[in-house]
């Protein structure tokens, strides 16, 4: 997992809970890394795993509630540090139906060695968008966070539905979106 992904969590951490709560989950986490991460480094997840856990007996919310509120975070700051994904697109079905074949092309080319899920979109009506995540790591929660403030960021009324498809192990999700008013 690259290193922008853990130094985003922890500056989200700072933010939301406070440096003191961010350096204790980094001394209890017992971190190969010793948690000290670079943005263009290489981690693995299971170290993100372990500081979400620790950040959820600290503050005492659900890991799922983290992990989204990660997800929410991260898409502000790729809204922040990536304008020119967002230039283009007009609707957060425009731009989920990009992932794949523009954005993750485009996140390759900034860091060939990223592990990106897979993301694979379909329209089965105007109004209704089907999206289904999956990935070798448990991170479909910070999908569910990302898909959620995309749509925020877009302001478009849209309900999601989320359903596991990997039995509990967060490794796949379908992201059912329909747009306010549209058929069911």
């Amino acid at each position: 997992m690259k290193g922008v992904v853990f130094t985003e969590f922890l500056e989200m951490v700072e933010d939301r809970f406070s440096p003191d709560i961010a350096d204790q989950i980094v001394e209890q986490s017992e971190l190969a890394s010793g948690g000290a991460y670079t943005t263009l480094g290489t981690y693995d997840h299971g170290e993100m795993l372990t500081l979400v856990t620790h950040l959820s007996e600290a503050t005492g919310a659900p890991v799922g509630d983290l992990v989204k509120a990660f997800g929410s975070h991260l898409f502000g700051r790729f809204v922040e540090n990536y304008p020119v994904f967002f230039e283009q697109t007009g609707t957060a079905f425009d731009f989920l139906n990009n992932v794949e074949d523009y954005i993750h092309v485009e996140v390759r080319k900034l860091y060939p060695d990223a592990e990106l899920p897979s993301i694979a979109c379909e329209m089965p009506a105007p109004d209704q968008l089907d999206m289904t995540y999956r990935s070798s790591r448990p991170f479909a929660a910070l999908a569910e966070g990302l898909v959620s403030a995309c749509i925020d960021h877009f302001g478009e009324k849209i309900d999601m539905q989320v359903e596991d498809l990997s039995d509990g192990a967060g490794t796949a999700a379908r992201f059912v979106l329909r747009r306010a008013g549209g058929a069911s």
